[in-house]
């Protein structure tokens, strides 16, 4: 068994009316887990660092243009039965304009726009889950102690 880290997670939002809502993506009947509800996420290619991946999967999933990024302080992290790997995640939260229009890849047979506590119900792993709290936090609460570092587009 393998540890890597080759992939990224990417958590979008919009603020809307002073709350947040967050993009899952319904993964397409082709795909592996088909079904599942997710944040856009992909893999990182040869000489990419992860924000680029990040920047360039954002486009490729949803058409979205970022407005800022950030490095969220989470590493998310799950178990491939298939690669019989562990895979740890670096997480980021990405905040798009309000009016933005989502165009989903042939990755996703929908999406939708949900507040943190519905987007928690739909997401699979516990990390996700966490992401979405902690993204919350420090966008929302103006005494989080918690510090994102912001990365320049």
């Amino acid at each position: 068994m393998q540890i890597i880290s080759n992939m990224v997670e990417a958590h979008i939002f919009r603020k809307k009316d002073d709350k947040l809502e967050f993009l899952l993506l319904m993964r397409a009947n082709t795909e592996i887990y088909p079904g599942l509800w997710q944040m856009v996420s992909g893999k990182i290619k040869e000489n990419e660092k992860a924000f680029q991946t990040v920047l360039r999967e954002l486009k490729e999933e949803t058409g979205l243009t970022p407005l800022k990024l950030w490095v969220a302080p989470n590493v998310n992290s799950f178990y491939s039965h298939e690669r019989d790997n562990i895979c740890f995640l670096p997480v980021f939260a990405v905040l798009v304009d309000e009016n933005s229009e989502v165009k989903i890849s042939e990755e996703h047979s929908a999406y939708y726009w949900y507040e943190p506590e519905a987007a928690k119900k739909l997401l699979a792993w516990p990390g996700q889950k966490k992401s979405v709290d902690i993204i919350t936090e420090y966008v929302l609460k103006e005494s989080s102690f918690l510090q994102f570092v912001e990365i320049k587009i």
